[in-house]
């Protein structure tokens, strides 16, 4: 029987040393994997070929100018072909990365000459033929001289006759010989795999701490006879900057500052009987004074906007835009363009809708009726605001629009502007948020903020650090403004303290609703969000009162905080997400995890995090720690000095730890040697 004709060949045919399952690789190679500068991360792949004679392979990492960087790769199971290299890159740009198998002369020779001389096996036609190989490595690879001497050494230690057989072996493969041969192999049969994509990006698209706030609510203030609001500014915003920046966060996150409409407008806990003087939902965006390109006369002028942005940076703060691309009725789309929008048979604009959610103050852009022109339209919207100093954007219901314009309008905007990071606020299904992730999202939303015991975080993160972290970066949020779960409403103290330090040390990027440094925790009756929700209405928070002599001082979880992002800026372990390690404990209410970082120069960093996830009652329990995960021997005790208290502690591989509301509910220990 005949094998039917071939009607084309393989796109990446096997080479003479096959090269198989290279990873990480994104849809086949039609995405890049991502990094940021120094990140490191690991390839693999599997490397065999016939026969008895050695395999190896080598790592090929080519930088944004075409130059090569080779590494070795290592066997992790030997003989059995799965190889792998840690790489980092050292600068942003696309990259390429590739693993070639070839077969190792030298290390068939060894192998071979090994066993036969120790049993006086072609004793002399041993020794002949690694001096051959040798001399094959000293001319066919480009060596300096220190490394051609230590060849030359070899090759006539090889034929030394004078000297035993053991001795002359050793002359070919002692140390001063293999360090050259690993340094710069003899190749033979090179097979390359495809290159694959790697696109390396700024630290912060991996790792940051932001912070949320509403503008128009940062100064804002009531008159209690006249029962109205004055409205905060982007300049009364401003002012609460400082305070944002001492709490260490690198990310301010404005909700939109667009006017909002008045059509549908939405009162006080969602409402319909809106009052004139209520400000409405900055998500209704758009009105007779302008839309997406456009900034809400209560709250300032661009001038204004170009203040807050500088301001900002002064104090080492990015500032982030919330892009909804939604419109209110009276946004002027609505009526410049409405083929922009889904009309239904009774000749009415579709309002948007999330069973049993009715937003009936938005209308959803309909990015099929015409696509050109909606493009177009929001990349010239995106552009007014990059050159307002916006570098990063908040995405809104990403999931709701095609999925072939975020991929266009990101890519376009990286062409003149690489440093932009978009942020996927994507609450949907898996396939939808991988997605998003690989098509140039660096960030994601995440289901952080429902996943509340320790096997679920376990199984959670475990997933996030896996395979998906070639191209998705989880964001951990414990609140935001729309999300108010029942962990949060009745967990008391020690549950905002926990989900804070855990969003904080599980994941590198993390964020920050304003209000949850004094527990807001009240819900609005059958919803999971706060009850006076800040969507709908002002809300002054009275921050001087927490302060330092202030009549709340004390009940303000801003320390926290502060001392979270100190931790998190202190210790790099923190600032990846692939480096995680599980341990177990004897208590399933309590999570153990740790992160180590080894750097260059032979320094490394180990936090190791323990938390009681009951918020409700104390909990002692014996840890069994995965010493080896921490740099250390099994049976080493290490000093464990927890980073919040500042206690110290000398643990071993089964400390017991008493965690809850009465002691502390989390450890964040720095582990440093006995």
């Amino acid at each position: 029987m005949t094998a039917p004709p071939r009607t084309s060949a393989p796109q990446h045919p096997i080479g003479r040393i096959p090269v198989l399952d290279v990873a990480p690789c994104v849809d086949h190679g039609a995405r890049p994997a991502k990094s940021v500068v120094g990140e490191e991360f690991t390839v693999t792949a599997t490397v065999l070929r016939e026969g008895h004679d050695a395999v190896n392979a080598s790592l090929v990492l080519t930088d944004p100018d075409g130059v090569e960087h080779v590494q070795p790769m290592e066997c992790t199971n030997p003989g059995l072909n799965a190889w792998s290299a840690v790489v980092a890159a050292d600068r942003t740009g696309w990259w390429s990365y590739r693993v070639e198998g070839w077969s190792d002369p030298y290390g068939t020779w060894v192998h071979d000459a090994t066993i036969k001389v120790q049993a006086d096996v072609d004793t002399e036609l041993m020794l002949e033929e690694g001096a051959r190989v040798l001399e094959r490595a000293r001319t066919e690879v480009k060596r300096d001289k220190a490394a051609k001497a230590a060849l030359a050494d070899g090759i006539r230690g090889l034929r030394d006759t004078t000297a035993s057989a053991a001795v002359r072996l050793r002359a070919g493969t002692g140390p001063a010989v293999a360090d050259v041969l690993a340094a710069s192999p003899l190749r033979d049969f090179v097979s390359p795999s495809a290159d694959l994509p790697l696109l390396v990006e700024r630290q912060l698209a991996l790792s940051g701490a932001w912070y949320e706030f509403f503008p128009r609510s940062e100064g804002a203030t009531y008159d209690e006879k006249e029962h109205r609001w004055t409205t905060g500014t982007l300049r009364t915003a401003a002012e609460r900057l400082p305070a944002v920046a001492a709490m260490g966060f690198d990310v301010i996150y404005l909700t939109p500052i667009h006017p909002i409409g008045q059509a549908a407008k939405k009162g006080p806990n969602n409402t319909l009987d809106a009052r004139p003087e209520d400000p409405g939902v900055p998500y209704a965006i758009g009105s007779k004074d302008g839309g997406h390109d456009a900034i809400h006369p209560d709250l300032g002028t661009f001038a204004d906007f170009d203040a807050f942005v500088a301001r900002a940076e002064g104090l080492g703060l990015e500032v982030a835009m919330d892009l909804a691309l939604q419109c209110s009725p009276d946004h002027p789309w609505v009526t410049e363009h409405p083929q922009w929008f889904t009309t239904r048979a009774d000749g009415t604009i579709a309002f948007a809708e999330n069973p049993p959610k009715k937003y009936q103050d938005i209308y959803p852009v309909n990015f099929d009726n015409d696509p050109a022109g909606i493009y177009a339209e929001v990349r010239r919207v995106v552009q007014v605001w990059i050159d307002h100093g916006v570098k990063i954007f908040r995405v809104d219901n990403p999931h709701t629009k095609p999925v072939e314009f975020w991929q266009w309008i990101i890519a376009d905007v990286a062409k003149d502007h690489p440093e932009v990071i978009w942020l996927a606020e994507a609450f949907t299904k898996p396939a939808m948020m991988h997605t998003l992730g690989k098509i140039g999202f660096q960030q994601s939303y995440t289901y952080y903020a429902w996943r509340n015991t320790p096997w679920e975080l376990r199984e959670y993160v475990t997933e996030l650090a896996g395979d998906a972290a070639a191209y998705m970066r989880p964001s951990f949020w414990p609140t935001t403004h729309d999300i108010l779960t029942p962990y949060m409403q009745f967990g008391g103290r020690a549950a905002w303290v926990v989900r804070a330090v855990l969003a904080a040390t599980l994941v590198p990027t993390y964020g920050i609703y304003a209000g949850y440094e004094l527990m807001e925790h009240v819900a609005r009756p059958g919803a999971e969000e706060q009850i006076d929700n800040e969507k709908y209405e002002y809300k002054d928070r009275r921050w001087a009162d927490y302060e330092v002599g202030g009549p709340k001082e004390g009940q303000s979880l801003a320390g926290l905080l502060t001392q979270i992002n100190t931790i998190r800026a202190n210790h790099g372990a923190l600032h990846w997400l692939r480096n995680i390690t599980f341990h177990s404990a004897d208590d399933e209410n309590v999570l153990v995890f740790s992160k180590r970082r080894v750097y260059a120069d032979g320094g490394e960093d180990v936090i190791l995090v323990a938390a009681n996830l009951d918020p409700h009652s104390t909990r002692g329990t014996h840890a069994h720690l995965d010493l080896p995960a921490l740099g250390l021997s099994w049976g080493d005790e290490f000093v464990a000095h927890d980073l919040l208290t500042d206690e110290q502690f000398t643990w071993g591989e089964h400390p017991f730890v008493r965690l809850g509301p009465e002691t502390t509910p989390v450890h964040v220990i720095h582990v440093r040697r006995s």
